[in-house]
């Protein structure tokens, strides 16, 4: 048997597709009350504060997006979890972040995605979201959460 298992992850489809349905209506209601309040005058700041949240959720739901299809070079395309207790986290870009400080392990309560973080060697921070749709089926999803189950706070 092997030290060091590995997970794979793919595109989550399904979830890019809740995240549309969540961003696009939150950026057009934002977007268009902004433009509503900067033309019935008077109400500039507003305006400003509402395009500042359109243009926050485009950003944030932008990368939210590009991260669960595998698009952006740091995005987490597999996982490794050693027996001595370290997790590998193998980015698109070809890095691979070693996670061997501090590593927390944080299940949601509806169980469909966990948050990974911890230090590399250097010290250096790192913090992943992985959701049930990444990854191959059921079994390889609760197997990766009762392996990372020692790291849980």
């Amino acid at each position: 048997m092997s030290e060091m298992s590995e997970y794979t992850l793919r595109p989550d489809m399904r979830g890019t597709l809740w995240d549309l349905a969540l961003y696009i209506p939150t950026v057009g209601f934002l977007g268009y009350y902004g433009l509503t309040f900067w033309y019935a005058g008077g109400h500039a700041a507003w305006a400003y504060t509402l395009w500042f949240l359109a243009c926050f959720f485009v950003i944030v739901g932008g990368g939210r997006i590009l991260r669960r299809l595998l698009v952006l070079p740091g995005a987490a395309v597999a996982l490794q979890v050693d027996r001595k207790r370290a997790v590998h986290v193998v980015l698109k870009g070809g890095q691979v972040a070693k996670l061997v400080q501090d590593v927390r392990y944080f299940k949601d309560y509806a169980g469909r995605s966990f948050g990974l973080s911890g230090s590399d060697a250097d010290g250096k921070k790192w913090q992943y979201v992985f959701h049930r749709g990444q990854f191959e089926g059921d079994v390889q999803f609760s197997r990766l959460n009762a392996e990372l189950d020692v790291f849980r706070d």
